[in-house]
């Protein structure tokens, strides 16, 4: 049994994480950053809520570029193949799920 309190958590670096757990290959990371990801597609499917601030979330579909400001409580899921890349507005805790070693 754990609590994790993820309003007070700070990473050293943007998108150092917490593992909260790990369930038969599928991780749950909280992670803290005030800088953005980098465009990619994980090896599988991934689940992003936001937890604290905000998130600018910018996804290629059929080559096209989209964007959605992501707040408290919102969620992104990315399917297999989902080409994507987080950008956090000021600094941002999100919780993250998905394959184990995924990028």
């Amino acid at each position: 049994m754990k609590i994790t309190r993820s309003r007070d958590f700070t990473a050293e670096r943007a998108w150092g994480a917490q593992d909260i757990a790990n369930m038969n290959g599928i991780t749950t990371r909280l992670h803290w950053t005030d800088q953005p990801y980098r465009w990619h597609v994980n090896d599988g499917e991934e689940v992003f809520v936001v937890l604290d601030g905000q998130v600018e979330m910018r996804y290629r579909r059929d080559g096209v570029e989209h964007s959605q400001l992501l707040e408290v409580g919102d969620i992104f899921y990315a399917s297999v193949g989902t080409e994507h890349v987080a950008s956090p507005v000021g600094e941002a805790r999100v919780l993250v799920v998905e394959k184990e070693g995924s990028v």
